[in-house]
């Protein structure tokens, strides 16, 4: 009985923290690997409720400005000039540096939160659930203090 409610605990922790690092690594990757990317500064000039646009300009000294967007969560306020990386083929910018990593990782974060109660109350495994709780708090505060 232990062994079966150990293997379906493990199973949905493996689930969730799987499900968090593949929904992280969509916009993750362009910050961790921006080699090849098109970097640049995003200035907001305007937001909506689910995004931010404004003038890009570019660190390639060829390309003209342009307009992209950026997600309205990672965007402060209007006049704001940010460093960003801009998605290959699209008109969509992510803010790189130690703020736009970690915004990045949040779902993982989050899932890392989600599986330690799993953990630790369902595989009884107290020091993994807190230290797996610690990771995803860490994430999420370092995230709202490097925005």
């Amino acid at each position: 009985m232990t062994l079966a409610r150990n293997a379906a605990m493990a199973l949905v922790v493996l689930l969730l923290l799987v499900a968090g690092a593949w929904s992280s690594w969509n916009t993750a990757q362009h910050v961790l690997l921006p080699k090849g990317r098109e970097h640049g500064t995003l200035t907001v000039t305007g937001c909506n409720d689910e995004t931010c646009s404004g003038r890009y300009v570019s660190e390639d000294p060829g390309s003209g400005l342009r307009a992209v967007t950026i997600a309205h969560s990672v965007a402060a306020r209007k006049g704001e000039t940010l460093p960003v990386v801009v998605k290959p083929g699209t008109q969509e910018a992510v803010r790189t540096g130690w703020g736009g990593g970690l915004h990045a990782w949040l779902p993982l974060g989050g899932a890392l939160l989600l599986a330690a109660p799993l953990i630790g109350g369902g595989m009884r495994l107290p020091r993994t659930a807190w230290s797996v709780a610690g990771a995803g708090a860490a994430v999420l505060v370092g995230t709202f203090f490097a925005l």
